[in-house]
């Protein structure tokens, strides 16, 4: 067996050994249950214990959120094994959530979530509208597996449930934080409780964090890059007029301005000089780039502005309770892409696009309605919810790309090893391409001069406009007093509506490359008026030119990376001829329509032998909509845009056993999980191809153990081990062509083992009435890909710096509290040991056999002041 678990079993074994020592403790015959005794979650839409529900669920209080320093979504992977999140150069748009190794790549806006966020009862369309900070929390709750008969949108890898603090009746009181960290980190944070007579009650709560970048600039010395600069503020309101309604409403507003996310260099292309090298790469290799936090660019702008408003009115009726959720929300996230080297090659918003077509942005505007009834019946033996969910999510999205004055130099040298004529080898190609267009347009003398692509540009625009309505039941019947059945099932409708248009071009390059290929291809094909151009070309720069732009092995590539497609001409716009669809590196408009159903459906089957352990499995059918790769390349040659609705089947058997005078929570689970027509996104250095992959599967076991070992001491610790893996029949009906190698091969960011070991001191100090905590926390991930594709294209190789190792990252945190809990103050670390870490590695765009790589932070810590009044 391999270290890492050896490693995981080991932290299992030594928390399982802490039972039977608390057993002894003189504290293990008082039968008072503790504040942290007892959990009770909402996960099945009703208030439960966590040990009586057949789902697996982590829960995480707020005491844990402090203890941890945890102000993300983010963070939570320090408390909850089996969990990961990535971003890559937008956190607006490049989030990706895992559970059990499951999740969905991001970097695409068209493609929805495996891993479904709701913040109270509301839905989060993308992951990125939901990376805001956590404040005021009552409980998160984290379900794996597919969830899809209980919250109003159905996902296939697992839910988070936030909950956030409401409105307290007849208490008037607050809190306020303040912390300051390294890297100048400040997070100030605070909350008031105001009521306003017998049965209303308003709070609000804020945020204000502010960190410098952890990553620097070798070009400019003031650039940064991963920092944070964010404003929260959240009011509420709750209206209880009688003991059977409330009415609750919230509004928050949120403002980003940061710059994120850029990224290291691994490597450069080998067909670069060394000159070249050291002139676009100050910092380069694999040890250097990681250890020094240095990117060879300029900085990356990630700016968002959120407003969200909902009301959850409740009303008891007797027989049965009713709920309704409306929600609207409106996300608008601004940015700025750098290409990754320290060049002029290219940039999205920046300084490469000429100032009127300047823009980067999505805009997504969602509401949601949700109602359900739910109560019991047949004596109490039968515990009913019935609802219904409408969703209706309108996206826009536009951004320009614009080539630069080293785009055609440095493309050329990274690409093509063709000597000293690839310096200038694209502008050659585009050249080749004006004068035929010369000759087109009767100029019987043409002039050939070298064509740089220097100012291409496109301002590109992708709409989606997405309706999605379900109805859906949860029942849960007593069989007999200890066997529960469940059975729930949805019936979903999803349609949307999916469009590219483009705005604007500027340039010629593309349209000439494209004019040149499909003349040769022409005179290749015997047309006399193509060869007759070709010989024209061929007198002006002779033959040996003329042989090296004809070359077959790089004939498509000139004109594809001239084309380059986020910033070229596309089909239907105008902006080039139709003639030119057939060429393969040509993007072209669409405007479709995506339309899918299906029938989600539970069954779990429960026994309950004694109050203190719970026995359980189950098979559950998930589903998430397909869509539209919203990109300029998803059309090219007439290809189709859309891709398929993602099916997961899952089982799941485990038990939840209470020990220690319920001080103790012992709950293991076996999983199983296959699905078909899996989304997955590539980057493959020059596009984004979106494809459904089928025989994906996920298995494997998840072990917790959480409880306290005296009144004052406290264990939280878990294991997950998780085979997440692309089948031996992966490419099954042909359907990843792009992508074979992913067969019989590992998902991405899914570590086969995972763990959590923390153990808090939370009690007196010194038999004083002054608080004093400390706490360690350790959170272990095995070695993982940090790729789509683990293969270089076309081949059995390796791709480079795919893999990274296995490491673990420990949190410490000491703190004292004033008598009667006024004030406190924590002293606090993160990823102490400073463990450099990749979360995303991809090939470096248009640099042929680059690569490079997405950090994770380093190590942090600061002191925090605590205050509740």
């Amino acid at each position: 067996m391999q270290n890492h678990s050896r490693i995981a079993a080991a932290l299992l074994t030594s928390t399982m050994l802490a039972s039977p020592a608390f057993a002894q403790d003189s504290d293990a015959t008082d039968t008072t249950r503790f504040e942290e005794d007892v959990i009770i979650v909402e996960a099945t839409r009703r208030a439960s214990n966590i040990q009586d529900i057949p789902i697996a669920v982590t829960a995480i209080t707020p005491k844990q959120l402090e203890r941890q320093g945890i102000t993300s979504i983010k963070d939570l992977a320090s408390v909850a094994p089996g969990f990961n999140i990535q971003s890559s150069q937008t956190e607006t748009q490049g989030t990706s959530i895992r559970i059990r190794g499951v999740g969905t790549t991001g970097n695409n806006i068209g493609l929805e979530s495996a891993v479904g966020v709701f913040i109270d009862g509301v839905y989060q369309s993308r992951p990125g509208i939901a990376l805001g900070e956590l404040v005021d929390i009552e409980a998160i709750e984290m379900l794996r597996g597919p969830q899809g008969t209980l919250f109003g949108r159905n996902v296939t890898a697992g839910a988070l449930v936030v909950r956030t603090k409401k409105p307290e009746m007849g208490q008037t009181g607050g809190f306020a934080n303040l912390t300051y960290g390294n890297y100048n980190m400040v997070n100030v944070q605070g909350g008031i409780n105001v009521p306003a007579g017998e049965n209303l009650a308003f709070r609000a709560t804020g945020s204000l964090h502010k960190r410098d970048g952890f990553l620097t600039s070798s070009v400019d010395p003031d650039a940064e890059s991963h920092n944070r600069d964010r404003f929260v503020l959240r009011g509420q309101a709750l209206w209880e007029p009688t003991d059977q309604t409330s009415l609750r409403l919230i509004a928050d507003y949120q403002d980003v301005d940061e710059n994120c996310c850029a990224a290291v260099t691994l490597s450069a292309s080998p067909n670069l000089t060394t000159a070249q090298r050291d002139a676009r790469f100050p910092v380069l290799g694999f040890e250097d780039s990681l250890e020094a936090q240095v990117f060879n660019d300029q900085e990356f702008v990630n700016n968002v502005e959120s407003y969200n408003f909902s009301a959850e009115l409740n009303h008891d009726f007797g027989g049965a309770t009713g709920t309704v959720i409306l929600s609207y929300s409106d996300f608008l996230g601004n940015s700025v892409q750098q290409d990754f080297n320290a060049g002029q090659q290219y940039s999205v918003g920046g300084l490469t696009v000429p100032a009127s077509d300047r823009t980067s942005f999505d805009d997504i505007q969602t509401f949601t309605a949700e109602a359900r009834l739910q109560g019991e019946a047949m004596d109490g033996r039968l515990d009913w919810l019935v609802g219904g969910f409408y969703a209706q999510e309108d996206i826009v999205e536009e951004f320009t790309l614009g080539l630069g004055s080293d785009y055609s130099a440095l493309v050329g040298s990274a690409n093509f090893p063709i000597g000293p004529v690839s310096s200038s080898f694209l502008s050659l190609y585009a050249g080749a391409g004006a004068f035929i267009q010369q000759l087109q347009l009767g100029n019987p003398n043409p002039t050939f001069a070298p064509l740089s692509a220097d100012g291409q540009y496109a301002r590109n625009r992708f709409e989606q406009d997405a309706e999605s309505f379900s109805v859906f039941t949860h029942n849960i019947f007593s069989v007999t007093d200890s066997v529960d059945l469940t059975l729930g099932a949805r019936y979903v409708d999803d349609s949307k509506d999916g469009s590219f248009d483009q705005v604007a071009v500027g340039g010629n390059s593309c349209l000439a490359s494209a004019t040149f290929l499909a003349t040769a291809t022409a005179a290749g094909a015997g047309d006399p008026a193509a060869a007759g151009a070709m010989g024209a070309l061929g007198a002006a720069i002779g033959p040996a030119t003329l042989g090296l732009l004809t070359n077959p092995a790089l004939i498509g590539g000139g004109g594809f990376l001239n084309c380059f497609p986020f910033a070229s001409p596309a089909i239907g716009s105008g902006f080039i001829p139709d003639a030119f669809a057939a060429l393969p590196f040509i993007p072209q408009e669409f405007s479709d329509n995506f339309s899918d159903d299906e029938l989600v459906y539970t069954a779990k089957l429960s026994w309950e032998p004694n109050p203190d352990l719970l026995v359980f499995g189950g098979f559950t059918h998930g589903y998430k909509a397909g869509g539209f790769n919203l990109d300029a390349s998803a059309a090219q040659a007439g290809a189709d845009p859309r891709f398929n609705s993602e099916l997961i089947d899952a089982w799941e058997f485990g038990f939840k056993k209470t020990l220690a005078d319920g001080r103790f929570r012992f709950n293991v689970t076996g999983f199983h999980q296959t699905m078909d027509d899996f989304q997955v996104l590539e980057f493959t250095g020059t596009k984004f191809q979106t494809f459904n992959v089928d025989d994906v599967s996920s298995k494997g076991v998840e072990v917790e153990l959480n409880g306290r070992l005296s009144e004052a001491v406290f264990i939280n610790s878990g294991v997950t081990y998780a085979d997440a893996n692309y089948g031996e029949d992966c490419d099954r009906g042909g359907t990843i062509a792009p992508a074979s190698g992913l067969c019989d091969n590992v998902l991405t960011n899914a570590p086969k083992w995972s763990s959590v070991l923390g153990i808090t001191y939370d009690g007196d100090f010194l038999d004083t009435d002054w608080g004093f905590l400390a706490n360690v926390n350790m959170n272990y991930q095995s070695k993982r890909r940090t790729s789509t594709n683990p293969l270089v294209a076309g081949t059995a190789v390796p791709i480079p710096f795919d893999y990274q190792d296995g490491v673990a990252k420990f949190n410490a945190r000491v703190g004292f509290t004033m008598p009667n809990d006024l004030v406190s103050i924590e002293f606090w670390g993160l990823n102490l040991t400073d463990e450099i870490t990749r979360g995303i590695t991809f090939n470096t765009a248009v640099q042929g056999a680059s690569r490079s790589a997405f950090l994770e932070p380093p190590r942090q810590y600061g002191v925090t002041l605590r205050s509740q009044f």
